[in-house]
């Protein structure tokens, strides 16, 4: 026997807003019954388990011990601009002038999560063009 892996939990002090940022990053709708006020809310992904969000009365105090990586389908420069956009802060830059390494991004909430190169990102670094 083993087990499947339902949510992945982010504790939040607004779990309705924080789960509208996520919707726009991934694309993907927040659950039907999910409404502005909600202490719990879920991001359903198209996918493996949804995002879950708990309201939780304490603060965020230190590093995530745990986080998630995202790989864009754009260029990782064009989805870390696009959600810088939509309200995400630039935590640590750790791309290197070679086209490889990541970006470790903020959500709203100060949760951290890493940008890494998309596929055409990673098959011009291998090809040798790292533009």
């Amino acid at each position: 026997m083993v087990s499947v892996l339902q949510n992945v939990a982010i504790d939040c002090a607004d779990a309705y807003e924080l789960a509208l940022f996520w919707s726009r990053v991934t694309g993907r709708p927040l659950h039907p019954e999910d409404k502005p006020g909600a202490r719990e809310t879920q991001v359903m992904l198209a996918e493996g388990p949804v995002l879950y969000f708990n309201q939780v009365p304490e603060a965020k105090k230190d590093k995530n011990r745990i986080h998630l990586c995202l790989r864009p389908e754009t260029t990782r420069e064009q989805e870390v601009e696009r959600l810088l956009g939509l309200g995400a802060t630039l935590v640590t830059d750790l791309r290197n002038p070679d086209g490889t390494g990541w970006a470790v991004l903020a959500d709203p909430e100060g949760n951290e999560f890493c940008v890494l190169r998309s596929e055409s990102d990673r098959a011009a670094t291998v090809s040798g063009i790292t533009s």
